[in-house]
């Protein structure tokens, strides 16, 4: 166990993220002696394993109380570790809103993009958490920049942080598609944060296009079968 700890917490180290169908990661989310080894392990270093259930991946992060220590030098850290700027980040969360909660719906009711959106199935919460893109569909990256361009800084700012923002893990481009990255599941925590979108100060900037998301999304899930 100590050679697969050793190894687990440095592939995570090395590769920033691991697929949550990876042996090892499956064991320290299954085995409770395994992950209390992990967490261990981690916690004397200042870190902490993300998990959420709902993400394809797992991910490293900074315990709360080591944050001001390792990063209280650069003021930018209060708002994003990784020096991103105001439309970068900005640019980020309406992805993330965007991806994240029609995909997160679809987890929770556990409906997939194939299925029919006005059947409601018996015992659905029986059904195993679904991840990756039975669940979660790309963005158009032009029809991206006609509802958001005016907001987010105009096509060349918007594609130039599109970039940075595939660098760092939080989205695949695919000619003009933007995917779901490994990382973009575990950015936020949804319950502190998908209420402030939805009710907030994004509400309106946002509101009316995840209901289009949605409904494009199973159009084209529809188109697909």
């Amino acid at each position: 166990m100590d050679k697969e700890a050793k190894s687990l917490v440095a592939r995570l180290l090395a590769q920033q993220c691991l697929p949550r169908k990876d042996r090892l990661v499956r064991k320290a989310l299954t085995d409770e002696a395994f992950r209390h080894d992990i967490d261990s392990r981690l916690r004397a270093c200042g870190l902490r394993l993300l998990d959420n259930p709902y993400a394809g991946h797992v991910a490293l992060a900074l315990e709360r109380e080591m944050e001001q220590p390792v990063l209280g030098e650069n003021e930018v850290w209060k708002s994003n570790t990784l020096g991103l700027d105001r439309s970068a980040l900005a640019l980020l969360v309406v992805i993330w809103a965007l991806i994240i909660l029609p995909k997160r719906q679809r987890q929770i009711e556990r409906k997939e993009l194939k299925d029919d959106p006005g059947q409601s199935e018996m015992f659905a919460e029986e059904k195993p958490l679904v991840t990756g893109p039975g669940v979660s569909l790309p963005l158009n990256r032009k029809a991206l920049i006609a509802d958001f361009g005016d907001k987010l800084g105009k096509a060349t700012k918007i594609k130039m942080n599109l970039g940075t923002l595939a660098r760092f893990g939080f989205i695949i481009q695919r000619q003009e598609e933007i995917h779901e990255g490994p990382l973009l599941d575990l950015l936020f925590d949804y319950n502190q944060v998908a209420s402030r979108i939805l009710d907030g100060a994004l509400s309106d900037l946002l509101g009316c296009h995840l209901g289009e998301v949605l409904e494009t999304q199973q159009e084209e899930a529809d188109a697909d079968v």
